[in-house]
Parts: structure tokens; C-alpha cells; sequence
């Protein structure tokens, strides 16, 4: 799937949403699916204490396995279904299906820009772009799972339109 889910604004030509490295899917997916089967098996042994089931192993066990496979699908959907973009005004990230968000950093409001990689990361050749804004509520945004050229790119760029701002 490499198009965006429609939403009611529409593009320019020349500027279009891009979406995040396949490669990066598979560490959304185990990261979910890490998450989920944690929950899950703990609510599945809170559920065999408080029910005092003989089958003590199980249910545990099948919990977390449901929770790994649903942790790995929600995690590798929602990477497939982010995207990303970069005009003249702001940077613009895209995520979602059926609960869709969309969120615009304008380049007047951006105070400091990282590049986060760890080891796993600096393996798939990803990095995660942290853009930090003016303000106190939700003073970051964090792309995760950028291709690592394209995170120096957005990273350089945003910097270069930020000095060429301060300058006017």
C-alpha cells in the first residue's frame, strides 16, 4: 500500500505523502507484538487466579499468543499506514485507517531537531526523526522508522528553512 488514506484536503502536484520504509514494518510489529502479548498473558493469569482454573499454563499461554499476533498486525498496519511530508510551510505526518490523525509542524515553531537510531535501527538502516516545537502541550513529534537518508534530509532541510526564516 503505498497511498495515503484520503482525507479532505487536497495536494499540491508536485508535493506528495511518502510512505515509511517497508523494512521498518517488521520492527513496528514486533515492538506491538511484544507489548501485546505482555498484556494479554497478564490479564489471562489475573483471569485464571481470580476464576481458579486448574489449567494455570494454558490459558496464560493462550493469551499471549493472541496478544502477539494481534500486537503484530496492529503494529505492521499502522507503519504501513503512516506516511509523511514536507512543504515549504511545515512538515506534515499522516497516520491511521479508521481512527485517522493528522498532524502539521509549522517550520516557524520548530526550536531543535534530533536524530535518534539505536543498534536495531542503525541495522535496518532507519532512524527516528524528533522535531521539538514552541509550547508546552505536545511539544514533540517523533517519526519513527524513517529510512536513515530521508530522516538527514528532512532534518537538514527543516534546519536550512529554519536558519533561512530567522534571517528575514
Amino acid at each position: 500500500m503505498t497511498e495515503p488514506p484520503a482525507f479532505d484536503t487536497p495536494l499540491p502536484d508536485d508535493i506528495q505523502w511518502q510512505p515509511l520504509p517497508p523494512r521498518g514494518a517488521l520492527f513496528a510489529a514486533t515492538g506491538s507484538a511484544l507489548s501485546m502479548a505482555l498484556l494479554f498473558g497478564a490479564a489471562s493469569v489475573l483471569l485464571v487466579l481470580a476464576t481458579d482454573q486448574s489449567s494455570w499454563l494454558l490459558i496464560p499461554s493462550a493469551g499471549a499468543v493472541l496478544g502477539a499476533l494481534l500486537g503484530a498486525w496492529f503494529g505492521w498496519r499502522r507503519h504501513r499506514l503512516t506516511f509523511w511530508r514536507l512543504d515549504a510551510q511545515s512538515l506534515g505526518v499522516r497516520r491511521g485507517h479508521m481512527w485517522q490523525s493528522e498532524s502539521h509542524v509549522p517550520v516557524s515553531r520548530v526550536q531543535h531537531l534530533d536524530l535518534r537510531r539505536g543498534p536495531l535501527e542503525r541495522m535496518a538502516g532507519l532512524a527516528t526523526l524528533i522535531v521539538h516545537t514552541a509550547g508546552t502541550r505536545m511539544n514533540t513529534v517523533a517519526v519513527a522508522g524513517l529510512a536513515h537518508a530521508d530522516a538527514e534530509r528532512l532534518r537538514d532541510r527543516l534546519a536550512r528553512q529554519l536558519d533561512h526564516d530567522d534571517a528575514l
